[in-house]
């Protein structure tokens, strides 16, 4: 339909100006690190142990608006972590960024109790792959911390996430998922200014719905919040380029990534930060006035 004749609320959605995140500003795009502090993550397990916190601080000096740390793998298959040993991984992390004034810190978990002491510990974003639904308690959490948040589509668990995964629409089913956690976030006193979506690519997709989520990522801003895009080192890179090393995946992570941004994605999440830095100034220097 005409842009004239868009509902009110569904217009404003789609031009509000997107407020920032954690104090990063969500006008131009922005970079997250991705610090796993897990040994067995699909592209850097046990990469940083024993340096998490030098190695959190050169992600900043490259350039990463944002740190995301977590200590629970979630890549397909992957075993569940308690919440004592997951904790015990980002928090020595966390705080000693903290006490140096570092950040900002996204804690990457799906679990409350990890949660609230992480934000407790400094971070400022509860980045949650299953959007706020593993845990009963994690809606309470967020809104009681203050945290902004970011909502994720997946579906299962890690573990089973990738068997036969299945959609009606995948964009429109994604799309109306998420539509419905903002709605209960909201419900639990989270406003909208606070949120952050994520599709999850990869997390319970096929390559064709990974593809499908690609190409139709602006429609996401209908939801009215900045979109993450979380596609670096990603398995539907090495299967389309045929490159079994994710370490060896950037080419393909950037290629994604500055099609997230010219439809409009406000964040990227990344491994290769300078890389991704130096590619996205010279997006803005192309497309920017």
């Amino acid at each position: 339909m005409p842009a004239e004749d868009l509902p009110e609320d569904v217009l404003k959605r789609l031009t509000s100006e997107r407020p920032p995140i954690c104090g990063v500003a969500m006008d131009r795009p922005s970079i997250m690190g991705i610090l796993n502090v897990t040994p067995d993550s699909f592209s850097d397990g046990g990469q940083h142990a024993g340096r998490e916190v030098a190695d959190a601080e050169a992600m900043l000096a490259s350039g990463a608006d944002m740190l995301d740390i977590g200590g629970e793998s979630t890549r397909p298959g992957a075993d569940f972590v308690p919440a004592e040993e997951e904790a015990a991984r980002v928090l020595p992390v966390i705080e000693a960024l903290t006490a140096k004034g570092l950040g900002p810190i996204s804690i990457d978990t799906r679990k409350a109790e990890v949660a609230k002491a992480a934000l407790a510990a400094g971070a400022g974003l509860f980045n949650d792959v299953t959007a706020l639904t593993f845990d009963p308690e994690s809606l309470r959490v967020a809104a009681e911390s203050g945290a902004a948040v970011c909502l994720m589509h997946s579906i299962k668990t890690p573990k089973t996430m990738q068997d036969n995964p299945h959609y009606s629409n995948v964009l429109l089913d994604v799309y109306d998922a998420l539509h419905e956690r903002i709605k209960a976030c909201e419900a639990a006193g989270i406003p909208r200014a606070r949120i952050m979506v994520d599709p999850g690519l990869g997390f319970g997709k096929t390559m064709a719905h990974n593809l499908a989520l690609l190409r139709g990522i602006s429609l996401f801003h209908g939801l009215g919040c900045a979109i993450l895009l979380g596609v670096s080192r990603k398995g539907m890179i090495g299967k389309i380029a045929d490159e079994p090393r994710p370490e060896r995946r950037f080419a393909g992570s950037v290629t994604l990534a500055l099609e997230g941004l010219n439809q409009g994605v406000q964040m990227l999440r990344v491994h290769d930060i300078a890389e991704t830095k130096q590619s996205v100034a010279l997006w803005r220097a192309l497309n920017e006035a």
